[in-house]
């Protein structure tokens, strides 16, 4: 348990059984560590001043806390409570931290199996920007709920048959001069180049256009998981085909379950899912007139599949293009009896060049892939920059800055932190932390504010894992380099006397640990050098 779950436990034990409030890190410019709201949502209720429930609540705290628990209490302004940690506590934090090394930060919070789904794009084609912002969010994102307790399979569902398979098919032969060319099909190198390479096998299938682009569609997954897995580090654990959903008869069991629960029924010659019993703006066709399944359902059915499998939390990312899907497929969701369904939605992203918008088409060929911007701004800076902005935030992602090696840049910045602290390490000769060291002896505030910064990792995890907001771990990221560079151009090791020099080196050991755990966590590496 954290600092901040101990002190939440402790109010908790101060106000009505079952009440909901926060502990909350306090804000940057105040000295207080952490804080609470509780007494204005009180008074609320009692109908009494905030301030004067403030005072009751603080030196009821008071009473019930551990012995040298905090250093202090107080109420502030109309009625805040803020919380000073005593230093014993953070000591104990840091000797934690040393204790558990790469398990710090691990916690028993979810005891459940999620399906993480992310990416899915149609494999007609390289991917795009926003295909990489959704998969290095479902990376991370995916560590996270693993560090919070969570058993995570990560998916990547395939939609390699259907309409979109067959208009790659088509392409190819436009490409060919086979049939005439037309606005709706894919246009780029991507598509001529294939063309050219089977020119064979396309005369050979020119009657079989469908077949023909899952051909070429199998091919561009092969070069999708070489893109991801190879290039940007983004882990999956199964890849499911929608044409096996469909060969193996989940499309016909979900239609059925569908019928049997009264949700489905017959209008205009088609068969439509009843989506607006569950707030959708319209239902929606799963048979069309002409007694074809529609893409909808084949994913409700890889929905079922997901469910027979043994997963009752379910988290579909999405791209920016895909807001009308939302309530549809979280009604198919509910039908199914998942016990959780989250989908989230990533916002566009532009990609700026020397200050000039980079425009992007993927029908049209006019395209930066994913794989073409991780080559050039490296995995790491890729991945930490599409993260460092919450996913339903539009977002910039600045090329030059990407590229550039100083500590402009946010990600050599925190790197360069935790390369300057294992140096100091490596100079002094130390392989593992001191462990009978004085914790007194840290008492700065620059040790004070590196160790309170440390043990905000636990929290960090909690957070995230709660609301999914992986930005959190960015931001922290960038939190914790700027703390531990102010300590080290403040504060000395090396040349201290002894029992100042070793709490300081387990400090500094504490702080290798907490970067690695952080950047294994995002995803990014611990460079040994810069």
């Amino acid at each position: 348990m954290g600092i901040r779950s101990n002190i939440t436990a402790i109010v908790a034990k101060t106000v009505p059984k079952g009440m909901v409030f926060d502990v909350r890190v306090a804000e940057e410019h105040q000295e207080a560590h952490y804080a609470t709201t509780v007494a204005f949502q009180l008074a609320k209720a009692e109908k009494k001043n905030p301030r004067e429930i403030a005072a009751r609540i603080a030196d009821d705290i008071k009473a019930k806390a551990p012995k040298d628990f905090f250093g202090k209490v107080e109420v502030a302004g109309p009625g805040f409570i803020n919380f000073f940690v005593s230093n014993e506590i953070f000591g104990k934090e840091l000797k934690q931290i040393l204790a558990e090394k790469k398990k710090y930060g691990t916690l028993k919070l979810l005891k459940k199996k999620v399906q993480l789904e992310f990416i899915s794009a149609n494999p007609t084609g390289p991917l795009t920007l926003a295909n990489g912002r959704g998969g290095f969010l479902g990376d991370a994102l995916g560590n996270v709920l693993e560090r919070a307790g969570a058993k995570v399979e990560r998916e990547y569902y395939v939609n390699d048959t259907g309409n979109q398979v067959l208009t790659l098919g088509k392409s190819m032969l436009a490409s060919e001069g086979i049939i005439p060319d037309s606005e709706e099909y894919y246009k780029g190198d991507y598509v001529k180049e294939w063309a050219d390479k089977y020119r064979t096998l396309i005369e050979k299938m020119k009657e079989k256009p469908l077949a023909l682009g899952e051909c070429a569609a199998k091919d561009f997954l092969g070069f999708i998981k070489t893109a991801v897995q190879k290039r940007a580090k983004i882990k999956f654990d199964r890849f499911t085909s929608e044409k096996k959903i469909h060969e193996t008869g989940l499309v016909k069991k979900v239609l059925a379950l569908f019928k049997k629960k009264g949700f489905s029924f017959e209008e205009e010659g088609a068969v439509w899912l009843k989506t607006t019993a569950f707030g959708d703006d319209k239902d929606r066709v799963i048979i069309t007139k002409e007694g074809n399944p529609t893409y909808f359902l084949a994913d409700a059915a890889h929905y079922l599949q997901t469910k027979q499998r043994g997963f009752d939390t379910k988290i579909n990312i999405l791209g920016p293009d895909h807001y009308g899907y939302v309530a549809r497929i979280q009604a198919v969701a509910k039908i199914l009896g998942f016990k959780e369904s989250t989908v989230l939605v990533t916002q566009a992203i532009r990609l700026m060049e020397q200050g000039t918008l980079v425009k992007m088409s993927k029908r049209k060929g006019k395209l930066i892939p994913f794989e073409e911007l991780v080559d050039e701004a490296g995995a790491d800076v890729a991945r930490f920059f599409f993260l460092m902005i919450a996913p339903e935030t539009h977002m910039d992602f600045d090329l030059a800055l990407a590229k550039e090696r100083s500590q402009k840049n946010p990600v050599y910045y925190v790197q360069y932190a935790y390369v300057r602290a294992k140096n100091i390490l490596t100079k002094m000769e130390i392989t593992n932390a001191p462990k009978n060291f004085d914790i007194t002896k840290l008492s700065t505030a620059h040790d004070i504010n590196l160790i309170r910064e440390l043990a905000r990792f636990p929290e960090i995890i909690e957070d995230a894992a709660r609301d999914y907001g992986v930005h959190r771990l960015t931001r922290y990221a960038s939190n914790l380099a700027k703390t531990f560079h102010n300590f080290y151009e403040a504060e000395r090791v090396a040349g201290e006397e002894r029992t100042i020099k070793d709490a300081r080196s387990a400090l500094v050991a504490a702080t290798c640990i907490v970067f690695e755990n952080l950047f294994s966590t995002i995803g990014i590496t611990a460079p040994k050098k810069m």
